[in-house]
């Protein structure tokens, strides 16, 4: 598996943010889909990286400075043909070291509270990942669940 930064330009990886994108939608109640479609992607603050295996793309997952000393996690996506192999665990790995390169001292997530979201967080909480309050600009709904790690 090779972890790039990505320039949001190859189809598949286009594609696999539009179903990232369509997935949120249809997992979550009107007003609470928080994830970055292109435009969001591709401000200053934020920088998404790709995993492949040759010309297979395995995830996606981006990270946003929130000020110096925090980082957002972003657009975590494994593949659906790359599911249950190590894909998310692996570009989760990626983000944080970034994050510690990047001199942040905590990483911040949001994510659903619904079934559809499980696997995710199972993922954060083994990781390392706590349950916290909403930060930056989101607010407190019964379907969003908020992390930290400190890092």
């Amino acid at each position: 598996m090779k972890i790039i930064r990505d320039d949001l330009t190859h189809p598949a990886v286009i594609g696999l943010l539009d179903l990232h994108l369509r997935a949120a939608f249809e997992n979550s109640p009107p007003g609470s889909v928080f994830a970055l479609d292109m435009s969001g992607l591709r401000d200053p603050a934020v920088t998404l990286w790709s995993a492949w295996d040759g010309g297979d793309l395995l995830g996606l997952g981006a990270l946003k400075q929130l000020d110096a000393s925090h980082g957002e996690l972003k657009s975590m996506r494994t593949a659906p043909a790359h599911l249950r192999r190590g894909v998310a665990g692996a570009m989760l790995d990626h983000l944080i070291a970034e994050g510690r390169r990047r001199g942040y001292r905590r990483l911040s997530l949001e994510t659903g509270s619904n079934p559809p979201f499980a696997p995710a967080r199972a993922l954060y909480e083994r990781t390392g990942f706590a349950p916290c309050g909403p930060f930056a600009d989101y607010s407190d709904t019964d379907f969003s669940r908020y992390y930290l790690l400190q890092i």
